[in-house]
């Protein structure tokens, strides 16, 4: 399935003044990487945030989100972000500095 489109726009829109960030395709989404790393992606399911292998129990408990997996195995560090989850532009350039900064780019 295509990455969520409104979703996809609104994060292009926000990370489009960086120039470190890299714009790439992942399996079943749209990745976006800095330094070689990745920090988010967007998918049909919503956003996927890097957050870190300590952070992912904690993140995990927030509204709208739930483990990122891959062949019915969660990842370590990454967290999936429902949409509703970045409903405003403050909640999604709050999941989009947390990837950036877990990434090692803040």
């Amino acid at each position: 399935m295509p990455p969520h489109p409104e979703l996809l726009a609104r994060v292009r829109l926000l990370l489009a003044d960086r120039a470190d960030v890299v714009e790439g395709r992942m399996v079943g989404g749209v990745s976006f990487t800095v330094g070689g790393r990745l920090a988010c992606g967007v998918t049909s399911a919503g956003l996927a945030v890097r957050v870190g292998r300590n952070a992912v129990a904690a993140a995990a408990t927030e509204p709208h989100v739930g483990p990122l997996t891959m062949g019915g195995r969660p990842l370590v560090a990454y967290v999936l972000v429902d949409p509703a989850g970045c409903g405003d532009e403050a909640a999604l350039q709050g999941w989009l500095d947390r990837g950036l900064a877990a990434a090692g780019r803040p």
